[in-house]
């Protein structure tokens, strides 16, 4: 029974909860410690969206990392930060449009060694008004290929993100249905 490297990680992870900037990483040789601390990296990087540091998002990437988001691939840190800074443009929104969550559900993560593949579903949630029930905004899947550092954090090296409802228009010449995407092909 490995009570220590247990302990271990839910100390590491209880000291990341008080500061969200604190990176979880594992120098365990344990699958199952890889796996959260790949959950945890994709849910904050999930929890920057709208936080207006288009920057920050390469940090998550190698720099080599390939990012696909309907069709429209970037590659390397200043492609997909540049991604970033233009989401939105021209998507119709005007004024201000309320609070927007983002939300992950269905985590499938796969670690492999140094190596892991994890899909998700989002789900974007606008809350307007305080007194109005939140609407769903959009829907769709991603699908990373991770790979360790020596410092035993994990980068995306592969993402494809699918929209399946509420895509913006940005997207309407690229967006190709891809049910059945396997991240690991090509």
């Amino acid at each position: 029974m490995r009570i220590i490297p247990i302990a271990a990680l839910s100390a590491g992870l209880l000291l990341a909860a008080c500061d969200s900037k604190v990176e979880v990483t594992s120098t365990l040789d344990d699958p199952l410690a890889d796996r959260i601390a790949i959950e945890d990296m994709i849910t904050r990087y999930y929890a920057s969206l709208g936080a207006g540091e288009p920057g920050a998002f390469g940090d998550y990437y190698t720099e080599d990392a390939v990012f696909d988001v309907n069709g429209v691939v970037s590659t390397g840190h200043e492609e997909i930060e540049a991604l970033y800074a233009g989401m939105g443009d021209g998507d119709g929104v005007e004024g201000d449009p309320g609070v927007f969550h983002m939300l992950l559900t269905n985590p499938v993560i796969d670690v492999d060694g140094d190596t892991a593949t994890a899909s998700f579903i989002w789900t974007g949630v606008l809350n307007t008004d305080i007194k109005a029930p939140p609407q769903f905004a959009e829907q769709g899947r991603e699908y990373d290929l991770l790979v360790k550092q020596e410092d035993g954090s994990w980068l995306i090296k592969k993402r494809t993100v699918i929209a399946d409802s509420g895509m913006p228009d940005q997207f309407d010449k690229t967006y190709q249905p891809r049910m059945d995407y396997d991240i690991t092909a090509n």
